[in-house]
């Protein structure tokens, strides 16, 4: 019996609004961001009175604000349930955070209106959307839609350049992949300055797209730092800056899915090493200088500036997302291997532990025991994958679940 189910999808288009239509939508991110701020201060006020919780709607906001009746209605309901959400993140998982006021300088200048009644429509050649209080919008064609797609909801966002995007949500049916016995495993050994690379040998010798930039950036921004703050000029400015930070995580973006999907189509499992990158990121604290007391040694902001804004910049806990997600719609598998599993220290060919390997600065080695010659980040994946290997055996064997997907 074959079994369907709802799968959701985000498609983002560039959109084109006209000066009248641009106002509309800036006006409703901020009338978005005034509600969520006033209902926010409405639960923190009434709980420290009375110690109990309450659920604020818009609609009693709009007799004191009535500007708030000229803009998407859609867009206050959705500003009220991301507050919902977020407190119900807080009570959930307490280090998410309490919810926070949206500020009107800082963060993602968005809202999202949801479809109600026919209120949203594509065009049929997906170059025109049709919105609530702004009508018909040109857009840039980029992906052809399917039919049997049901567009759900739109998410319009005023970026740092200047530029409107609309993310659309579509839902559809499909039937449940079959589960793929994982036959073919390769592993991936992360590289800060490549991506990875892989238990066949392959680097994916990532381009490092802000490291191209970054000339280019300082160049600007020195530009910018001449320049009165608040002034046309300044804002042109901080445009221009803006769209070279964008073409940056775009091309970083277009990438990690490309890789992404060549890897879902090849292999039936995918493993790779469970890795804490906030901790790899982390500044390295300055050491004391033994000859000149009082002054610090600077060896830590060298590593910040070069392993550290290696890992920022290829993105590699988005490529994992982007990989777990694309194997999983195909019934593969995404196999993660412990943290402390020392990949990197053992002989892929007699399983003796090197110690001396943990130096960084060790790209080949030999092994003391079989004397054969290890390219480190080889030797990881290899091991990488013959760890994973283990693990779908043991839960093939016993059912105990040893594997993250």
């Amino acid at each position: 019996m074959n079994m369907t189910m709802k799968h959701r999808i985000a498609v983002r288009f560039r959109v084109y609004p006209t000066p009248e239509q641009a106002a509309v939508i800036d006006r409703t991110i901020g009338c978005a961001r005034l509600i969520y701020n006033f209902m926010l201060e409405t639960r923190i006020a009434y709980y420290q009175d009375t110690w109990q919780s309450c659920h604020p709607t818009p609609a009693q906001y709009k007799t004191a604000f009535p500007f708030l009746r000229e803009v998407d209605s859609s867009a206050l309901c959705n500003a009220q349930q991301a507050l919902e959400k977020a407190y119900r993140r807080f009570f959930d998982n307490g280090c998410k955070g309490f919810p926070k006021y949206k500020s009107k300088h800082r963060g993602r200048k968005t809202y999202t209106t949801s479809l109600s009644h026919g209120n949203i429509r594509l065009s049929g050649s997906a170059r025109r959307l049709r919105l609530p209080k702004l009508g018909w919008l040109a857009v840039r064609q980029h992906k052809r839609i399917p039919d049997c797609w049901k567009l759900k909801s739109v998410t319009m966002e005023h970026c740092p350049s200047d530029r409107y995007t609309a993310t659309i949500l579509f839902e559809y049916e499909t039937q449940v992949p079959a589960e793929t016995a994982p036959v073919n495993i390769i592993g991936l050994d992360y590289a800060s300055h490549g991506l990875y690379v892989s238990s066949s040998g392959e680097h994916a010798d990532y381009p490092g797209y802000y490291r191209d930039m970054e000339s280019r950036l300082a160049r600007e921004q020195r530009k910018l730092s001449h320049m009165v703050k608040g002034s046309m000029n300044w804002r042109k400015q901080c445009r221009r800056i803006a769209r070279l930070y964008e073409k940056t995580a775009n091309r970083r973006r277009d990438f990690q899915h490309k890789q992404a999907n060549r890897l879902a189509a090849s292999y039936d499992a995918v493993a790779i090493e469970s890795l804490r990158l906030k901790n790899m990121v982390r500044k390295p604290k300055p050491k004391p200088d033994p000859e000149h007391p009082g002054h610090w040694l600077r060896n830590g902001r060298k590593a910040k500036s070069g392993l550290a804004k290696s890992t920022l910049d290829n993105g590699y806990g988005v490529f994992c997302t982007l990989l777990s997600y694309k194997l999983s719609r195909q019934g593969k598998q995404l196999i993660k291997v412990d943290t402390w599993f020392p990949s990197s220290q053992l002989c892929h060919d007699c399983g003796y532990r090197n110690p001396l390997v943990k130096d960084l600065s060790i790209r080949e080695w030999v092994c003391p025991a079989c004397g054969v010659l290890h390219d480190r980040d080889v030797n990881a994946a290899l091991n990488i994958r013959d760890k994973a290997a283990r693990l779908v055996k043991t839960v093939q064997t016993t059912g105990h679940v040893g594997i993250a997907c």
